[in-house]
């Protein structure tokens, strides 16, 4: 098998999981109008979704615990190992979620076991992540790492595309009444099977080359956690990286395409189905981008590109959310998908290039561990937690744009502290470190 071949079965096989394992995490939100009645007292409806939000968010704030579990598990005994572990507790605690009775039968304890299934997921996509971007970043090339691991960063937003696919096809199955009683569950229980395949493919992969190496000859760390975080230089990076690039990069993600849905359905009053077509069209004309910026990264670097996405995106949003009402009433079905793209345009632009540089920020010893973790609390606790801030504001203030004043904070603050003490990493050589002991990073 050619080298091109090998790297393209490795991207294949390490997407297929990634990209279930975001559908996995992605459904729980993207039904949030939907479940919030579900598992939550009837009470005030904005309430209820603010609880909701505060449980989806719940999932990410314990992704930073998983990335030091699976993390420390990746660097001691494979990159392979774990995201194999990874991805059967994902898919087991969705299916579990299909199966769960709601607040009307169970009351109280129906809201406390979704949450311990949420945090479930969370552990498990904590360790997902770094994996796969490690698994491909460590077979590509030095001059072409930006260009591979970009397919990586397609999944996430592949996976939220087949989410609402998949919740539009089983809403068209059946009436509405129907689907709001048990439709919803279909969604969660199609996990278990996309689980099985995806289980069946991963297994056949070897683990990476580079690792492979490491561990042959003794070189991989004993103490991957005290080895990353052990002293005050490694805790510079960490607060560099994870302030410099992926908070920045977080907030655009999440706004860009979780909060302009929640957006487009509970402040716009946009039908579900609608709010869910236009999402997803945006989706798939904005996809190949995470591409084109990957490779423009491997041309003209890493910073650059990450550091211009936060600033545009932090000078433009209260326009394009002024723009996106104005068109919502009456509904401007083409105009709005425009409006989202553009989000999503930047979202390509941040995250596109990222798995590369973080790759290339951390030593292969410690790479899972010291990668995960600034990673994980950017996207778990800055992004992940910017749809129910934003909401929250909203219902605070009244001002249906003030939502938009974290992200717009946080992706400024990146691009100023990323701009000035963020190093550009498209020239560094993984290699020579496992090839030259005395090479460190």
């Amino acid at each position: 098998m050619t080298a091109e071949r090998k790297i393209w079965g490795v991207i294949a096989a390490s997407s297929a999981g990634t990209v279930i394992e975001w559908y996995d995490f992605y459904i729980f939100g993207s039904l949030a109008a939907v479940l919030s009645a579900v598992f939550y007292p009837a009470s005030n409806p904005t309430v209820s979704l603010l609880k909701w939000l505060a449980t989806f968010a719940a999932g990410f704030a314990v992704r930073p615990f998983g990335a030091l579990v699976f993390g420390r598990i990746g660097d001691l005994v494979g990159r392979k190992y774990a995201f194999m572990m990874t991805l059967l507790i994902m898919g087991g605690s969705t299916a579990a979620i299909g199966l769960l009775p709601g607040y009307g039968t169970l009351g109280i304890f129906a809201p406390i076991l979704l949450v311990t299934l949420r945090l479930l997921q969370g552990l498990a996509l904590g360790g997902e992540y770094g994996g796969a971007a490690i698994y491909v970043a460590e077979h590509a090339p030095d001059n072409r790492r930006g260009f591979y691991t970009s397919f990586i960063q397609i999944t996430a937003t592949f996976g939220l595309f087949v989410s609402l696919l998949v919740i539009l096809g089983t809403k068209h199955a059946m009436s509405d009444a129907e689907f709001k009683a048990w439709g919803w569950r279909i969604p969660f229980l199609l996990s278990a099977v996309l689980v099985v395949v995806s289980y069946y493919i991963r297994a056949r992969m070897a683990e990476s080359p580079l690792f492979a190496k490491l561990k042959a000859e003794g070189k991989t760390s004993t103490a991957p956690i005290a080895d990353s975080y052990g002293t005050a230089e490694r805790w510079k990076v960490f607060f560099t990286v994870l302030l410099g690039a992926t908070a920045g990069q977080a907030v655009v993600w999440y706004t860009g395409q979780f909060y302009a849905l929640i957006f487009l359905q509970t402040t716009l009053k946009v039908p579900l189905d609608t709010a869910y077509k236009i999402v997803a069209l945006a989706l798939l004309l904005g996809t190949p981008f995470f591409v084109v910026f990957g490779a423009l990264s491997d041309r003209i670097g890493r910073k650059g590109i990450i550091m211009a996405g936060c600033l545009i995106a932090g000078l433009t949003y209260i326009p394009i959310y002024h723009a996106m009402a104005n068109y919502a009433d009456p509904i401007n079905i083409p105009a709005l998908v425009g409006l989202v793209f553009l989000q999503v345009l930047y979202v390509t632009m941040v995250y596109g290039p990222i798995a590369a540089f973080l790759v290339e920020s951390f030593p292969a010893r410690i790479r899972y561990t010291s990668l995960s973790l600034p990673y994980h609390f950017g996207n778990g606790w800055f992004g992940g937690f910017t749809p129910v801030i934003a909401t929250s504001i909203v219902a605070a203030t009244g001002n249906k744009y003030a939502g938009l004043w974290f992200p717009i904070g946080v992706s400024l603050m990146t691009f100023v502290v990323g701009s000035f003490l963020l190093r550009e990493t498209k020239n560094q050589e993984i290699w020579l470190e496992v090839e030259d002991p005395a090479v460190i990073q």
